[in-house]
């Protein structure tokens, strides 16, 4: 069973399963994050949606790329969690099962190629109370009792 956080699924909708794949990107106390300006603005882990014929490590480093500008090494999966919500860029109502990975960021590349994406450091505890799900601040939540 795979824990749900956020809303109850509203009757008469058709949710599409999108797996997903998210990164904790630590740096002292720091997190390695993305904001998504539109149509937000909305604090999230860098990740998203594994392509048809990708293997979810193929994915986890092209997100965060693409929402960082970042490359990452050593990913390794630390959880899984699954919310039910409304994806306005994509007129989609999915179930989110989004896999969480810890992974060390090597190197900056360039700005996040990701539209209306900026990378940002923040400091754990300030990531805990800010990220937009509340999954999102679990796995934050996690990675913060352990420093």
């Amino acid at each position: 069973m795979i824990r749900r956080f956020g809303e109850t699924p509203q009757a008469g909708h058709k949710y599409k399963r999108r797996v997903g794949v998210y990164a904790l990107l630590p740096r002292g106390r720091h997190l390695l994050l993305t904001c998504q300006m539109e149509p937000g603005p909305d604090l999230q882990l860098p990740g998203g949606g594994i392509d048809p014929g990708e293997s979810p490590i193929t994915a986890l480093h092209r997100e965060v790329f693409e929402e960082t500008g970042w490359l990452v090494a050593n990913p390794r999966r630390v959880g899984a969690f699954r919310r039910f919500t409304y994806m306005p860029e994509y007129d989609l109502w999915a179930e989110k099962v989004c896999l969480i990975y810890r992974a060390r960021p090597v190197r900056n590349i360039s700005a996040p190629t990701e539209p209306f994406h900026e990378a940002l450091w923040m400091d754990t505890a300030d990531a805990v109370e800010m990220l937009g799900n509340g999954g999102d601040r679990h796995f934050a939540s996690l990675h913060l009792d352990t420093l």
